[in-house]
């Protein structure tokens, strides 16, 4: 083989490596994207339970308290595996430089989570659910400012159509009460939380990232607790013990699927908590759905697969 020959093979195996490089990202990217999908619906249709167990327990403890006792029961649970993944391979909890943003989006989570119970306390779960849902959309816009990512029609009618199908699901009455001024303002602060693990999401893996988050919780509500301190029975006691196993399976689902996926495309998925809350309604408590709650599970699903639907590629000119 002459010179020539030679470089010409040369040429196109580069030509055939740069075409391949590419698609193999793409595919890469298409798998990602999916596992992401996967973890965020898989801790959306999970979350309901705890908050189920959250309802029922307010009427003997205040939300400050419950709050707290989550975040122990979950790192109760959470603190056998760090030590045995910290045996293996030992790591920070928290990376250089990510201290202050990891205290900052645990403050919008326990902000968040704490005025969620207290509106729950105060209004009807269904008033309180569409108040909160506004946190996928507030997310999508922040996440365009500040993460930079972009906004096509598919992800911005995802948002609109899941916000429109809550709507139909809680059917929010016309009064505005305190209770759901306080829900929106834990959707708000859920969004933030949102955006900020987004940001945080690969400076540390999951588990150190929920780790510092629960120690970090724990921290703020603990002055607050002292003072709204209350003693569960053994029926409580029980109940908070699952309240915080769940709470930490979602949570570890929800830190795990942002280092997948962008905000704008989970944020739509955080309606699925509808589906998993009427499916509980229906399997504990033998509520029936009405016809409308139905009609808003379907325009949720829609929503879903709008996300979900791979997208067409372009025509070559």
């Amino acid at each position: 083989m002459d010179t020539h020959q030679k470089t010409g093979a040369r040429e196109t195996g580069n030509e055939a490596a740069a075409t391949t490089s590419p698609r193999k990202s793409q595919a890469d990217q298409g798998r990602n994207t999916a596992l992401g999908i996967a973890l965020m619906a898989g801790s959306m249709l999970i979350i309901p339970s705890s908050d189920a167990i959250a309802k029922y327990l307010s009427s003997a403890h205040s939300a400050v308290f419950l709050s707290w006792a989550r975040y122990v029961a979950a790192l109760g649970f959470l603190l056998p595996i760090v030590a045995i993944a910290q045996w293996r391979s030992p790591e920070p909890l928290v990376a250089r430089g990510q201290f202050l943003p990891q205290i900052v989006r645990t403050a919008f989570l326990v902000g968040a989570m704490t005025s969620y119970f207290m509106a729950i306390k105060h209004v009807p779960l269904a008033d309180a659910l569409g108040a909160y849902f506004i946190a996928p959309i507030i997310a999508t816009l922040l996440a365009t400012v500040i993460l930079r990512e972009g906004l096509d029609w598919r992800r911005f009618a995802a948002v609109g159509l899941g916000f429109a199908g809550a709507l139909l699901v809680v059917r929010p009455g016309a009064e505005t009460s305190s209770g759901t001024l306080i829900a929106l303002l834990s959707g708000g602060l859920m969004a933030c939380y949102l955006v900020m693990t987004r940001a945080t999401a690969k400076a540390s893996s999951p588990l150190s990232t929920l780790t510092l988050q629960l120690i970090l919780g724990i921290a703020m509500l603990t002055p607050f607790v002292a003072f709204q301190w209350s003693v569960p029975d053994r029926e409580g006691f029980m109940l908070i013990l699952l309240m915080g196993l769940v709470s930490a399976a979602s949570n570890l689902m929800t830190i795990s699927a942002f280092r997948f996926a962008q905000v704008s495309t989970l944020s739509p998925l955080v309606y699925l908590e509808l589906v998993g809350a009427t499916i509980l309604g229906l399997a504990v408590f033998g509520d029936f759905p009405a016809p409308a709650t139905w009609a808003g599970i379907a325009v949720i699903v829609v929503a879903g697969l709008i996300v979900v639907a791979p997208r067409r590629k372009a025509r070559s000119s």
